[in-house]
């Protein structure tokens, strides 16, 4: 057979040249992957590669030279998308079942010629479990890519700063030791406490501390998502699935988190009629579609928190007991920030250096703030505490924060013992054992103060045991 195609670019004249004395079109007709048939008018088989016979299982000497029609009354193939091509003078593409039970995507496309007749058909076939695995690797890669462009736009309603963890108190250190062991499992966690004392902090803090923390965390209020859009956003919906949806299609909050971490925070408010659904989901791993047929397979570590007595809401059936016990498998209480007063003084100074950064500002925190601010019951927690700081950074005239307007005390009501640092002289007033007490609390919140409200090194300080020095901070 005649060597390959001539020189027609001067500049890749050498290299057509090297390529002729070596390569003629038979080796690249035979090293094709696919099929390939050249077929006359007459639906004569004129050549076929070696891929042809491999993928009908036949000698290629039973090939050449004969008829396609009589391959198909043979049964070696059916159809012929050649001869279909011959009768309708156009390119027909359409599957072929071989005789051993190989189905093949086969195209033939007939040469015309000036008279508009045809010369030959020329026929290309391939494995179509090839192309289905090739199609289905190409639409798993932009799901994937979907899914986490959908979490990015998710994720773009939420600050995605990670919040440092204050763990001074006696009870946080606890909490951090349990759950640095545990967030190395995938086991489900539900996270109790009051609103405000950091629980999706936690959350992220046990995300970032698991195998899972290269994939996805997405955090979902429960409390916050209406009613008629809760299953739509859990579990998502097909295209057209009802009036207003998009025109493509959503991915729930599940797929979203596939192979990472979905944190329900106030789960307490979940209706029941959705509580029933993700049950199903926690115990099949499997999501359908709102308007959709099919399931899909999703690997999710679940993480939920709630302010609320779920075990309460059983007795009071509204809450699913099944659902309860599915979800407490390790339950993880964090305590109010009023019984944890050593954390209060490091979240303080965390929080003013955070906003000091923010405003561009050089605010300080005065000990009789921070007197006050160990007296102080704190109800929302944390969190109370983070926006007390902001304003306070915002509104102080000076760089001493100024706590009077907001808490309604003076830096004299703040304890018992009245002290002028710019003095040298202490008046002290009461009894003895008034003024003793005085003393030693307004030492003790100075150490703290000192030592960044570490418990062990101010009770080191001090000459103390910590749990002695822990009391006597809770008593005050």
């Amino acid at each position: 057979m005649a060597n390959i195609l001539q020189d027609t670019d001067s500049q890749g004249n050498a290299v057509m040249q090297n390529l002729s004395e070596t390569v003629t079109l038979d080796q690249i007709f035979d090293n094709s992957y696919d099929s390939i048939w050249v077929i006359d008018r007459f639906g004569k088989v004129v050549m076929a590669n070696r891929a042809a016979s491999r993928m009908l299982q036949v000698d290629h000497e039973d090939i050449i030279g004969k008829n396609v029609r009589e391959l198909v009354e043979k049964g070696v193939y059916r159809p012929s998308t050649a001869l279909a091509a011959i009768e309708s003078r156009t390119m027909v593409t359409g599957l072929v079942r071989t005789a051993h039970g190989l189905n093949l995507m086969s195209t033939s496309t007939p040469l015309i010629d000036e008279n508009g007749e045809i010369t030959m058909v020329v026929t290309n076939s391939r494995d179509k479990d090839s192309v289905d695995k090739f199609i289905a690797t190409l639409e798993q890669e932009r799901a994937q890519t979907n899914r986490y462009k959908s979490a990015v736009n998710y994720l773009g309603d939420f600050k995605l700063d990670n919040k440092q963890l204050i763990a001074e108190s006696t009870a946080m250190r606890q909490i951090l030791y349990k759950i640095g062991i545990i967030a190395k499992t995938d086991s489900t966690i539900i996270l109790f406490g009051e609103s405000g004392t950091g629980k999706e902090v936690i959350a992220r803090h046990i995300h970032r501390n698991s195998p899972r923390v290269k994939e996805p965390f997405i955090p979902v209020n429960c409390a916050a998502i209406p009613n008629e859009l809760l299953e739509s956003e859990f579990f998502g919906y097909t295209r057209g699935a009802f009036t207003g949806a998009n025109s493509q299609g959503k991915p729930g909050l599940f797929e979203l988190a596939d192979k990472g971490t979905l944190f329900l925070d106030e789960i307490g408010e979940m209706p029941l009629s959705l509580q029933s659904k993700l049950l199903r989901v926690l115990e099949t791993g499997e999501v359908q579609r709102v308007g959709g047929t099919t399931v899909q397979k999703v690997d999710v570590r679940l993480l939920s928190a709630t302010n609320r007595d779920l075990k309460h809401m059983v007795s009071q059936k509204s809450f699913r007991g099944d659902l309860y016990y599915r979800l407490n498998v390790i339950p993880v209480h964090i305590p109010p920030l009023r019984d944890r007063s050593e954390d209060v003084v490091a979240l303080s100074r965390c929080f003013l250096e955070e906003f000091n950064k923010k405003y561009g500002y050089a605010k300080v925190l005065r000990q009789q703030i921070l007197d006050v601010f160990l007296a102080y019951n704190w109800p929302g927690n944390v969190r109370e505490l983070r926006n007390v700081i902001e304003r306070l950074v915002l509104t102080s005239p000076t760089d001493d924060l100024d706590f009077e307007e907001e808490f309604g005390l003076s830096a004299k009501d703040s304890s018992p013992l009245s002290l002028d640092r710019n003095e040298t002289k202490i008046s002290y007033s009461g009894s003895l054992k008034s003024v003793l007490q005085a003393v030693e609390e307004e030492y003790i919140h100075q150490v703290l103060a000192e030592c960044n409200g570490k418990i062990a090194e101010a009770a080191k300080k001090l000459g103390i045991h910590r749990t002695v020095l822990y009391r006597k901070v809770q008593d005050k």
